[in-house]
């Protein structure tokens, strides 16, 4: 099993994203929602190879990247140089100051598998956010996704990038060990001349969540939510989430 966030893989990611993602659509559904709360600082989590990034940063936001793969980080500050990209645990990290808002996006919340792991990052977002700072992520929406996947479904998906053609053939399919998991199996192909090479294989499991969910979450954890977007994204039934901080004397 090879990672496409790292040892050189990352680049075919940096590359196939780009064709899948449209990051300047991005960029307008993220700020918008940003600057109707009147902030212009923002931390990305999962800021991957820093294609969002560098809208955000020629935009004058004042704007900070946390990734786990220390190769996408080191990626992501080739390509934006004099910026704030830090290494980091979602589900523990410590900034060196307080922030306006944060985004996770690229469905990353999906690798918070366990719900210790989902109280984690939002206590950490938390702990790093300016009182009524704005929080801001998508989600897999398990109550439509599962419904298409139920039994297994394949998915093809092609990619073309400066005269390099790709596949992606992914298998997902639901499974019960815990909370709304399925398994997603992927192998990756160049294709050259008509023959398709296989780079990279990958099989994770990873989650689904409900609004239900959701809802219960940022309450424990001290957030208000303000508003469930439905929001096409390519491949999966996706919901982006924004809520405000509550401050607490006593917290």
């Amino acid at each position: 099993m090879q990672s496409l966030y790292s040892k050189g893989f990352e680049t075919i990611y940096d590359e196939m994203y780009q064709t899948f993602i449209n990051y300047k659509d991005e960029f307008s559904f993220y700020s918008a929602i940003l600057r109707r709360h009147h902030k212009n600082e923002v931390l990305e989590i999962g800021c991957g190879s820093g294609n969002l990034a560098s809208y955000f940063i020629k935009n004058n936001f004042n704007y900070s990247g946390l990734d786990y793969s220390l190769d996408m980080i080191n990626l992501c500050k080739s390509k934006n140089l004099n910026n704030d990209f830090i290494l980091g645990d979602m589900t523990n990290f410590n900034l060196n100051s307080k922030i306006e808002s944060v985004i996770i996006t690229g469905r990353t919340s999906s690798y918070l598998l366990t719900n210790r792991d989902v109280n984690n990052a939002l206590k950490s977002i938390y702990n790093n956010l300016k009182d009524d700072g704005i929080l801001c992520f998508d989600f897999i929406d398990a109550n439509r996704f599962f419904r298409e996947i139920k039994g297994g479904k394949e998915v093809i998906h092609t990619a073309n990038f400066n005269q390099k053609k790709y596949e992606r053939t992914s298998f997902f399919n639901t499974n019960t060990s815990e909370n709304f998991m399925f398994n997603w199996s992927a192998e990756y192909y160049q294709i050259e001349n008509n023959n398709k090479i296989v780079i990279a294989q990958d099989d994770s499991e990873v989650r689904a969540f409900t609004k239900n969910e959701w809802e219960l979450f940022l309450h424990l954890n001290n957030f208000e939510l303000l508003e469930f977007i439905d929001r096409k994204s390519y491949a999966f039934d996706t919901y982006v989430v924004v809520a405000k901080k509550i401050k607490y004397d006593n917290l």
